[in-house]
């Protein structure tokens, strides 16, 4: 069995995670560049924790330049496990008012200018996505918030947008109108990353705004965002501690297999491989190529 680690990912509003005992701060090489800042390191409870502010502290990176490759492959070579990903986010229901959290299962990507993938020229691996949340790892996020009073919804669908600017009234009500429940910026390629580096992972999409959509809300600015992404924060930490209170000593595996993701996904022959890239790969997919040597 491996031994549970629980990964935080904080957005917009949640640049530390209170709470944590014995901390040391870890600075990792990653051959993907540099993460979003040191990961703090630790434990809640029993549970040992590792956070990363995803914007930086100070919030100097946009959502476009958040280096999405290294974060995650920082987050492997910490030895995570499991990940928790929260994340500011528009509403476009009207029962998902700011304050409320919806734990999605499904994401939309429309962004466009970002490296989403491990793999490439080199070495091809193609990991399914048809249910991108680890459902576990969901209940224990979902057993927390009723255990912490915090009104959520479980499931629903995150459309991803480029940003930095926020939506077009028209590109409001079309998302609306597909059914999707909230909007955001960074979901992706985060959630693929952590798929193709075997790390169960989830999202906690904290409401902070209706979008442009709502004729009795005005256009959505940084000022509102942020006033509710602090209050939004403070739950966030009580939610944390709960879950890591709670959380199994071993990791449980995922019934979404996100643990053995690259189970037949490589592509490459092991003669065709780049071994520039494979040295690049060593965190996130040593379990399997070190396998195809054998």
């Amino acid at each position: 069995m491996t031994k549970a680690v629980l990964g935080i990912i904080g957005g917009s509003g949640v640049y530390d995670l209170p709470g944590i005992e014995d901390m040391r701060e870890l600075r990792i090489d990653s051959p993907w560049g540099e993460p979003s800042d040191v990961l703090r390191t630790g434990r809640i409870g029993e549970t040992q924790i590792v956070f990363l502010p995803r914007h930086g502290r100070g919030h100097r990176l946009s959502p476009s330049d958040i280096n999405y490759r290294a974060n995650i492959d920082a987050m492997k070579r910490a030895g995570v496990t499991d990940l928790i990903s929260v994340s500011a986010c528009g509403s476009f229901k009207q029962e998902y008012y700011p304050g409320f959290f919806v734990l999605v299962d499904q994401y939309v990507d429309r962004t466009h200018k970002r490296e989403n993938s491990f793999f490439g020229k080199g070495c091809v691996a193609h990991v399914p996505m048809a249910h991108p949340v680890g459902p576990l790892l969901q209940q224990r996020i979902a057993g927390a918030a009723g255990a912490e009073g915090i009104p959520f919804a479980v499931g629903g669908t995150l459309v991803c947008i480029e940003g930095p600017q926020f939506s077009t009234y028209a590109e409001s009500i079309t998302y609306k109108e597909l059914g999707y429940d909230v909007i955001g910026m960074t979901a992706m390629p985060e959630a693929k990353l952590a798929r193709e580096a075997e790390i169960t992972y989830a999202t906690i999409a904290m409401v902070t705004d209706y979008d442009c959509w709502h004729p009795e809300h005005d256009d959505v600015d940084v000022a509102s965002v942020v006033a509710v992404a602090q209050q939004n924060a403070t739950k966030v930490a009580r939610l944390v501690a709960r879950i890591a209170r709670d959380f199994p000593a071993e990791h449980e595996l995922c019934p979404a297999k996100s643990d053995r993701a690259l189970d037949g996904a490589i592509m490459t022959a092991p003669s065709a491989r780049d071994p520039e890239l494979l040295k690049k790969l060593e965190a996130v997919a040593a379990r399997v190529l070190k396998a195809s040597e054998i």
